[in-house]
Order: C-alpha cells, then sequence, then structure tokens
C-alpha cells in the first residue's frame, strides 16, 4: 500500500476548516449555557452603597446582606423596587456596638423581647453587640437553590447567640428565613425574638432624605383576632390612643395608612401574615409566619406595626410639643413579627420561620391566600349564551397560569379551562368569558406553577343566576 503525503497548503487547509467548525459550534452551545445560568440563583459579593456585602439573586429578586452591620439584610429588590428603608447618612458606614447610641442603618434584622430596662429579663436596645456586632458570613448552596448563613457573636448582657438562615429558590421570587437564638449562659433564659423589616415609606424615586416626600398611599394590613385579648382588637403601645390613620375595616382587617408620626401597634394576629402595600408603585410585601396557639407572645402580641415620625411629648411646663428627635425625620415604618416565648435551659435553641413573598398590589387591597393577593374580587356573571364572564384582580406569587375549576351542586368537578397566564412582577387582571356546564354552582381560581404543581385558590365563590362574588 503506498502512503501518501499530504501537502503543507493542504493540511492547512484542513485545520483552518476544523478550527471554523469548533468556533461555530461554540457559537451555538453558548447561548444555551448562558440561559442555563441565568436560570439559577447566585451568591456573590459586591460593594453597596459602600458596605462591603453579600447578593443573594435570581432572575427575580435581590437581595443585599451586610454581615459587618449587625448580619442586616439591608434591601430587597423585586423586579426594579426597592422595598426596605436604608439610612443614606449612614450608608457604607459601620460603628463599633454601644450600649448608649442607636445607629439606625436600615434594613431587616433580628431582635428580642420584652425590652425594657427593668431588670435582666428585658432587653435595654440600642446599638450593643445584639443590634450591630459583627456577623460571619457563609454560602451553603448555589444553582437550583441558594442557601446562606448569618452567625452573630454571643452577646454577653443577653446571653443569646443568633443565627439566620436566608434561602432563595431559582424559580421563585420567594424568600425563606429560618432564625434561631441559643442560650450561651449556663443558666435558663426566657426571650422572644423579631424579626424588625424598615420599609421605606417615602415617595418612590427620591434620591436623598432631604428631597424625599410621604408616599401618600402606603398601607399596612394583618387581620384581627376575632377573640382578642386587646379591648380594640388592638393595643396602642406608644402614640396617640385616637389615630385616624389605624382602623379595623369591616372585613376584619386591621389597615395602617402611613403617616409621619410616631405610634407603636400591638396586635394579637392569628392567621399567620401580614402585608405591606405601596398603592403608588402598586408592589407589595407579603410576610407569612406559623401562629402557635399553645405558647404565650410577648405582651400577647404576635404582630407590631411602628410608624416612623415626631413624637408628641409634654414639656416641663406641661405642654404638648413635638419631639427632635433626628431620627423621627426619615420616612419609614416598622412591621415586626415576633416568636412565641421561649424558655431555654443552657445550649438549647428554639427557632422561626417565616417567608416573604414580594409581589405586585394595588391600595384596594382585599386579602392574602397561599397563592397571592387579592385586590378586587372574584365576579362570575352567568350570561345568556351559557358562558360565565370573569373579572377581578389579582397579585401572584409564582409565574404559571390561573385556571378555573367548576363544581356542580354535589360538589363534583364539571369542567376547567385556563383563565391567564401570570407572572409575580405583573398584575394579574381577568375580563373573559369561559364556557360553563349546565347546573355549575361553584367557581375556584387556582395558581398552577411553571412546573405543574398548584399552589392553591386565589379565590371561590358561589355560582347562581346573577352577578356572584
Amino acid at each position: 500500500m503506498t502512503v501518501r503525503s499530504v501537502p503543507p497548503s493542504r493540511r492547512q487547509s484542513v485545520w483552518r476548516q476544523m478550527l471554523a467548525l469548533a468556533f461555530i459550534t461554540m457559537l451555538m452551545i453558548a447561548p444555551a449555557h448562558s440561559q442555563a445560568k441565568g436560570d439559577d440563583c447566585r451568591v456573590e459579593a459586591v460593594d453597596y452603597k459602600g458596605w462591603q456585602a453579600e447578593q443573594i439573586s435570581n432572575r427575580w429578586v435581590q437581595l443585599i446582606v451586610v454581615p459587618q452591620n449587625g448580619g442586616r439584610l439591608m434591601q430587597v429588590t423585586f423586579a426594579g423596587h426597592p422595598y426596605l428603608f436604608v439610612n443614606p447618612k449612614l450608608a457604607g458606614k459601620y460603628f463599633p456596638p454601644s450600649s448608649s447610641q442607636w445607629f439606625n442603618y436600615g434594613g431587616d434584622k433580628l431582635w428580642l423581647l420584652p425590652e425594657g430596662n427593668n431588670d435582666e429579663q428585658h432587653w435595654a436596645g440600642n446599638s450593643d453587640m445584639l443590634d450591630d456586632g459583627p456577623f460571619s458570613f457563609r454560602k451553603i448552596s448555589e444553582g437550583k437553590v441558594c442557601v446562606t448563613e448569618l452567625t452573630g457573636p454571643s452577646d454577653p448582657q443577653t446571653g443569646i447567640q443568633f443565627t439566620r438562615r436566608i434561602s432563595l429558590d431559582a424559580d421563585s421570587p420567594r424568600i425563606n428565613f429560618h432564625a434561631s437564638m441559643k442560650n450561651v449562659t449556663g443558666h435558663t433564659l426566657e426571650w422572644s425574638m423579631q424579626s424588625v423589616s424598615q420599609y421605606d415609606t417615602s415617595v418612590p424615586g427620591g434620591s436623598s432624605s432631604d428631597i424625599r416626600q410621604r408616599n401618600p398611599e402606603f398601607w399596612t394590613f394583618t387581620p384581627v383576632n376575632p377573640s382578642s385579648s386587646y379591648l380594640n382588637r388592638y393595643h396602642v403601645r406608644f402614640g396617640p390612643a385616637e389615630n385616624r390613620a389605624v382602623r379595623v375595616r369591616d372585613d376584619g382587617l386591621f389597615a395602617v395608612h402611613y403617616v409621619h408620626m410616631a405610634a407603636e401597634l400591638w396586635l394579637d394576629s392569628t392567621q399567620g401574615w401580614l402585608a405591606v402595600i405601596d398603592g403608588t408603585s402598586h408592589y407589595a410585601m407579603i410576610e407569612r409566619f406559623q401562629y402557635d396557639e399553645h405558647r404565650p407572645y410577648p405582651g400577647k402580641a404576635s404582630v407590631i406595626f411602628w410608624t416612623n415620625g415626631p413624637e408628641m411629648r409634654l414639656n416641663s411646663d406641661g405642654n404638648p410639643s413635638m419631639s427632635a428627635d433626628p431620627d423621627a425625620s426619615p420616612y419609614y415604618l416598622e412591621a415586626e413579627l415576633n416568636s412565641p416565648m421561649c424558655r431555654l435551659r443552657p445550649g438549647e435553641s428554639c427557632t422561626m420561620d417565616t417567608e416573604w413573598y414580594p409581589t405586585r398590589a394595588a391600595s384596594e387591597f382585599r386579602g392574602v391566600t397561599d397563592a397571592g393577593v387579592v385586590i378586587r374580587t372574584l365576579k362570575a356573571t352567568a350570561r345568556h349564551n351559557g358562558k360565565l364572564s370573569l373579572s377581578g384582580s389579582f397579585g401572584v406569587f409564582y409565574a404559571g397560569k390561573l385556571v378555573a375549576r367548576l363544581y356542580d351542586e354535589h360538589g363534583h368537578a364539571a369542567a376547567s379551562a385556563q383563565v391567564a397566564e401570570v407572572t409575580p412582577d405583573t398584575l394579574a387582571s381577568l375580563d373573559r368569558e369561559i364556557a360553563a356546564p349546565e347546573k355549575c354552582s361553584r367557581l375556584s381560581l387556582h395558581l398552577i406553577d411553571q412546573e405543574g404543581i398548584d399552589r392553591g385558590a386565589l379565590q371561590e365563590v358561589q355560582l347562581g343566576g346573577q352577578d356572584n362574588e
């Protein structure tokens, strides 16, 4: 057999063809690889307003954690909308723990209850080791699920050490918190831990506290306890007893319309959620918790709201005046969730699990379900052509589709129809007709996510011959 050599020019031509083919293959593969990465969640070190921070993010939300400043979750941004108050006067700064001063950086953090300086069973507050001690930060996982852990120093004053895990899935804006407090002393302690979230109540878009204005459509809601231990189903811990910005609505929701005046409002709410609504920009945050009916809460309160602003006080002559406290100037509202009281022996810990759901909403808020928030209630109107006309407005917690499920008078499934595709960053407004079998008596509107998981009903209505809600 004769072996033929390939001329150098021919070899170069073959190599050029092979390189070109490899380059084209890389171009074809790169977009798919980039898209896969875009669907993951990530944990990365960032600079945030001059702080050394950690960012936890997916395609929906970005969380900014500043470990040194008391392990604060400093900001949450959803679809470009930032929720939390960040004090512009202290941005990028850090001050060592102090028991005589309070450095209000903003954001969200863990505190203790009961507060006070009566005895060692009360936390005196200020920016002590508990509030402002540096936390360590650990990335546990990223990709399909991001899990991070913040561990605080052992506080010699209270005998408590905080640990907090923050988790974020790749495919949803839902944020999970798992907080733990540990008794690091050699004797028994009893405390409640509290998540304290400072929401920005200024008009969206401002750049500094000097030019910001109060957001006229900022609200918070939580269900009142129908068997409340409080006289008016809520307790005014601080501020005026008569406050026109506060009321219990006929539907059983406690509503706070933010005004720039100091007030602290306690509720023994049992249904496990509070809602923060920015009616100007139509963004909302829902905080969920598990109420434990078998254990006592500090002062019986599971939920606390604080509206920041000037305080009404009496001067030495007995005349009322407004306080000149510099911290009264910023516009923010605190939404606080409390754990039950935990009696801890040496080395023992107790935990509190909460979830945040950023979504869209409006001031005409009607309630929270497993799947989202109700803005305009669901209506189902029977038409002469045998169809049902559906209307309503909702914010959803997951991307997916809304499915109307129809039931007959015996409760048996009669039909179902997809009525909308939805995402958490867009208000879901219904205005369409669907075919309905005869003798249907009930309709339930469910959210099915992109993985095919039923996330629950947004609302359910009874059907008749006329307009139904």
